[in-house]
């Protein structure tokens, strides 16, 4: 998969997460989302992101894939919530890539901003 479908992919899921705004929350698991408070959606990434975790430490390749592509999507609902679009993360994303995590984190901090991002740079990576 080339890196512009995964954008692709990302951008017609934020589109289906936001046609599922006030739809009926009893036939639309994103409609019941989306109808609670933000509690309920930052709870389910909570959850996702502990089974991910725990696939990891399992080593089980195709359970990460699973529980990564859950959390992903929960994730999604979250921004969608918040008025927010994936094309927005991943601008932030391509912002950040080529840029060392140690510059990049001595700069949030220089700004007042660490908040300790943990996502890796391709210096740290290779």
């Amino acid at each position: 998969m080339k890196s512009g479908d995964s954008n692709s992919v990302l951008s017609r899921l934020g589109d289906v997460i936001e046609s599922r705004r006030g739809a009926d929350p009893e036939r639309s698991y994103v409609a019941r989302l989306l109808a609670q408070e933000p509690d309920s959606i930052l709870k389910k990434i909570g959850e996702e992101a502990t089974e991910t975790v725990m696939a990891a430490k399992d080593g089980d390749r195709e359970r990460i894939i699973a529980e990564t592509a859950d959390l992903w999507f929960h994730c999604l609902v979250m921004l969608a919530h918040y008025g927010l679009r994936p094309e927005l993360v991943l601008a932030e994303l391509d912002r950040r890539a080529g840029v060392s995590g140690m510059e990049e984190k001595a700069l949030r901090k220089a700004l007042g901003r660490d908040r300790g991002s943990g996502v890796p740079r391709e210096e740290e990576n290779g």
